[in-house]
């Protein structure tokens, strides 16, 4: 059963008022869209000229390697850009001229907010931009090309087209690196197997960059900790053949602390820094760290596992970078900055060497949350909700983190007819109450086996066991009440920034359930319900992995996948049987007198995210999301369906927007309206199939549109009589999919996001809807 804040209160239709105020805001929108929709040529000043932009044409011939990419670079550097239009109408240039010579009053604002002031001919520089373009195809290898241009005016516009001639790109004949007997020169010729630098690969200033960092990348690596990409020089040679000879340099004035390599001394580690700080306490001595202030807080030996800079080791700025992230990643500290200095003690061995402080500021250790709400549930339950949580960051002085979280709930039924369980009813009552409380290691409590070491140590990102338990209590007054009771153990861990995984060993959960006489009835009638509400064992394991490249902000193209595994009641099985454990009436084997669940669950998710423009800061993309889950009972729950807390609902504002939560399925399945068992416990199902592809556009700051279209249906895995056409049927199930589809608004300040969708149904799973009408889903963040 899902939760909504109070805001989802609002998910429904729009009232006359407001579809009244929301038509005229619209047609005073369209109003001055007309009333904006001109040429803007009439604003230009006596005796100038609007520019309306330039062209770039390259002359060679035969077509470039890699010509489109020079062409794209040669267009970025024109300039000025010319005002913003549709359809060949500047309504920018109309909000401008509002605003001439005002500086208030609604013209001001106008102006201030959507105009655009002309670009004229006069701000236009072809000298300096054909400069510009001759030193790209230099950048490029062209290195005696040519750029010209010409301007061609109408009676109030103007364009400038270009023309370039980049000539023979010069490519690379031969790569020398440094040879002097050094240790500098040996460690560059050392990285000579990972060179970008190719022979016959087009001379490119980009990728000679690049270089230079990966070098400085790799002697950072081995020690040179004052070495910079600036001390490495390329001389290049070129020769009558269109062919260059690129040589390594170190640059002569580089200092002799940039071209030794450093080693690690002394490393102290501060769990408790502050600016403030004027009186360093005595350390206590851990492993050859010295350790401040003391233990009361944090084990030394907690700390120092997700250390990776060692004493008396050679400085690696990997391991470095390494220490941060994993300290960082504990949860523990606001704070986490490493300093290095020149030792001012002497080695023996005649080294240089570099001793570290490793600074961490402390958040709180202790905090707690409460939240008073509103809650508003998929099946019509309205009521005051109280949440609260307890955080302690070191519950073990290991740096574990415990959390305890507390619910209790008081709701009410709402909607009409009486007498029915469910979605339609009103009257009933509900209360709830849950406490959970997990428990966060940050570390793999596993043995050291040959093929996992469990410190993951070429891994930034420090991995994790849980444990987890809880337990909940919901009363539906004068129908069921259930106790669930869940215990859990797992692991979870990054290899990347863009992967993680979860494994969850032991997955334990018990509902007991309790029903009165009138839900008695409703299950008499509907016996898969009375399958779904019996008390059973899930005794499951599960494995989670995603793959989830949103983290690089900069790609235009993103993929985020996410996929599960989980199994149940097998080893379970195995134990009963083994024991020959006692059978129940329908032949189902029992852990103490009571039924386990068996059963395998797969679930897909995969999500593209495009982003039209170029720019990285860009809302404008195309989205699309497909999931997939597949459910398989067995064993036994054979010839049944999943737990109902494991079956897929479909529908509601990050699904299926046109319909309700759990509105849509099993299959062709149409409920009857009004029957005595409501159809919010039928329409769930085995088999999950959703598809939704959304285009997202920047309109204001903080304000994005969306227009979307969304399409899926569950199934049942095996025939029930009571759901007729619910069963998955691979030559009639596209036929049964539901469709809607709508537009949206989203006020997006980052760090919150307010979604107003508004979607119609163009068919539902069975078929022609039965109501045709909108529905205004009002949410928190964007849906996928």
């Amino acid at each position: 059963m899902k939760d909504f804040s109070w805001i989802a209160l609002f998910s429904n239709r729009l009232s006359l008022g407001r579809w009244v105020r929301a038509r005229y805001a619209l047609g005073l929108l369209l109003g001055l869209g007309a009333l904006a929709s001109c040429s803007g040529l009439k604003y230009i000043p006596e005796g100038s000229k609007l520019y309306t932009g330039s062209t770039v044409k390259i002359e060679a011939p035969e077509k470039l390697r890699n010509q489109d990419a020079l062409q794209t670079e040669l267009e970025s550097v024109v300039r000025p850009k010319p005002n913003s239009s549709i359809l060949g109408q500047r309504p920018k240039l109309y909000f401008w001229h509002l605003g001439v010579g005002k500086t208030k009053g609604l013209g001001h604002l106008l102006a201030d907010k959507f105009g655009e002031a002309p670009v004229l001919i006069s701000a236009a520089q072809p000298a300096a931009t054909q400069k510009l373009m001759v030193n790209r195809m230099q950048n490029r290898g062209y290195f005696h090309g040519a750029a010209s241009s010409e301007t061609v005016t109408q009676e109030k516009t103007a364009q400038v087209n270009y023309t370039v001639r980049p000539g023979q790109q010069y490519t690379i004949k031969e790569i020398i690196f440094p040879q002097r007997d050094t240790l500098i020169d040996a460690a560059i010729r050392g990285t000579q197997a990972e060179t970008l630098l190719k022979v016959g690969d087009p001379y490119d200033l980009d990728v000679l960059t690049n270089e230079r960092v990966r070098i400085d990348k790799a002697l950072k690596d081995q020690g040179y900790y004052y070495f910079n990409a600036s001390y490495l020089l390329f001389q290049v040679d070129s020769t009558l053949d269109g062919r260059v000879a690129v040589h390594y340099r170190v640059i002569a004035g580089a200092p002799p602390k940039a071209t030794q390599p450093y080693w690690l001394k002394t490393i102290s580690l501060n769990t408790d820094y502050s600016l403030a700080d004027t009186v360093q306490e005595n350390p206590i001595r851990y492993q050859k760290y010295l350790y401040y202030p003391d233990e009361k807080m944090f084990k030394a030996k907690a700390i120092t596992r997700a250390v990776f800079l060692y004493p008396d080791s050679l400085f690696r700025q990997y391991r470095r970078d390494q220490t941060l992230s994993r300290l960082m990643s504990l949860g523990t500290f606001r704070f986490v900055e490493i300093k290095f200095r020149p030792s001012a003690a002497g080695d023996s061995a005649g080294r240089a060497q570099l001793d570290s402080d490793i600074l961490m500021t402390q958040l709180k250790k202790k905090s707690l949350r409460a939240e008073l709400q509103l809650i508003s549930k998929s099946n019509g339950f309205t009521g005051p909700g109280l949440t609260g949580q307890f955080r302690n960051r070191s519950a073990l002085r290991g740096a574990e983190q415990l959390l305890v979280n507390a619910v209790a709930s008081y709701e009410v039924s709402t909607r009409a007819p009486a007498g029915a369980e469910g979605r339609g009813n009103s009257g009933l009552l509900s209360t709830e109450f849950g406490l959970d409380a997990q428990l966060i290691v940050p570390r793999l409590i596993a043995p050291n086996l040959p093929f996992l070491n469990p410190r993951l140590v070429n891994s930034n990102f420090q991995p994790r066991t849980n444990f987890g338990a809880g337990i909940r209590y919901v009363n539906r007054t004068g129908y069921f009440s259930t106790t669930s009771y869940s215990a859990n153990y797992g692991y979870a861990w990054k290899t990347k920034i863009t992967n993680e995984q979860e494994l969850k060993l032991i997955d334990v959960s018990y509902n007991a359930v309790s029903t009165d006489t009138a839900f008695n009835r409703v299950l008499r009638t509907r016996p898969f319900l009375k399958q779904a509400y019996t008390s059973q064992f899930i005794l499951a394991s599960s494995y989670h992995y995603t793959y989830n490249q949103q983290v690089l902000e900069k790609r235009r193209q993103q993929i985020f996948f996410q996929g599960q595994a989980e199994v149940a009641g097998n080893l379970a099985n195995a134990l009963t049987k083994a024991t020959n454990a006692r059978t129940d009436t329908l032949g189902r084997r029992t852990i103490a007198g009571q039924p386990f669940a068996q059963y395998a669950k797969f679930d897909l998710e995969l999500r593209e995210y495009y982003r039209i423009s170029p720019k990285a800061t860009s809302g404008n993309r195309i989205v699309g999301r497909l999931q997939i889950g597949v459910g398989l009972p067995y064993g036994n729950s054979s010839g049944g369906s999943l737990p109902y807390i494991r079956q897929y609902g479909i529908g509601g504002p990050n699904s299926i927007r046109a319909f309700a939560p759990r509105q849509i399925g099993p299959g062709s399945y149409h409920p009857v309206a009004n029957s005595y068992v409501s159809n919010y416990y039928d329409q769930v199902g085995d088999l999950r199939l959703e598809g939704n592809l959304e285009y997202r556009q920047d309109l204001f700051p903080y304000v994005k549109g969306a227009v979307f279209v969304d399409a899926g249906n569950i199934w049942l895995v095996n025939n029930d009589p009571d759901r007729p056409g619910g069963q998955f049927q691979a030559s009639t199930f596209l036929q049964q999919l539901a469709v809607g589809a709508g537009a949206g608004l989203r006020i997006d300040v980052q760090f919150f996001v307010i979604r107003f969708d508004y979607a119609f149904p163009l068919r539902a799973n069975y078929g022609v809807p039965d109501d045709k009408s909108g529905r205004l889903n009002l949410a928190i963040g964007y849906p996928f």
